[in-house]
């Protein structure tokens, strides 16, 4: 497990953690007539932050005794399986779940249970020469509805937003969709092209995290206004 990454796991009660507490809260109020099952987080660019928010977002609900899984859906450059420590063999992971799945299927071929209680993760497994088509596939779509059976809450972890059709595609599957910004390196026009991206898919941006933000001068400061959503790393 990276330690460095699982801030949550070591520093539970720091002003990050607080922070990451305070999103998993606001989400719960932001659905409460609706139901939350499936979160997806995404970026603009690369670098912004979104896998490791993921990362500590799924403790914070296990944290809360539900049980969570995370999908590694960046099946390009997913890093899950580093952040926890685990194995992403080449005969497992989410690509070949959606290649192989069937009614009968084992499913525990492809989720590995991490060392963080309460939270699972199907890690990418090998890199498919075609993201797009696999993603927008309909075993795709059975994999996630299935998967819906066996936990209370599904994290997505997307590939970034721009310049590639991954995640407007998964986001027929999520309930909310999650941006992550770098405080002082993500343009407010990236943002802008993100909100179109998701309009372009009949889809919303429902919160954005800013990620990196110094408040106050505190590392671990965060504050929450209106559907946007701050932490730090």
């Amino acid at each position: 497990m990276n330690e460095t990454d699982l801030i949550i796991t070591i520093n539970p009660k720091s002003m990050f953690s607080e922070s990451i507490k305070s999103i998993r809260t606001n989400l719960q109020f932001a659905s409460i007539d609706k139901g939350l099952k499936t979160i997806l987080i995404t970026s603009p660019e690369a670098g912004n932050g979104k896998s490791f928010i993921s990362a500590n977002l799924a403790v914070a609900y296990a944290q809360d005794g539900k049980k969570v899984l995370i999908i590694d859906c960046d099946l390009r450059r997913g890093r899950q399986h580093n952040i926890f420590g685990v194995v992403n063999h080449s005969t497992g992971g989410y690509s070949n779940l959606i290649l192989n799945y069937k009614p009968d299927i084992k499913l525990s071929r492809y989720i590995i249970r991490t060392s963080v209680k309460n939270i699972d993760l199907i890690p990418i497994g090998p890199t498919p020469p075609n993201p797009v088509e696999l993603l927008a596939s309909k075993n795709n779509e059975t994999v996630i509805e299935e998967l819906k059976n066996h936990y209370d809450i599904i994290i997505l972890d997307c590939p970034p937003v721009l310049g590639l059709s991954d995640t407007p595609i998964l986001t027929k599957f999520s309930d909310v969709n999650i941006v992550i910004v770098a405080s002082g390196e993500t343009p407010i026009e990236l943002l802008e092209r993100v909100k179109k991206t998701f309009e372009a898919a009949n889809s919303k941006i429902d919160g954005v995290v800013i990620n990196k933000a110094n408040i106050k001068g505190n590392s671990y400061n965060s504050y929450y206004a209106s559907e946007y959503y701050t932490s730090k790393k």
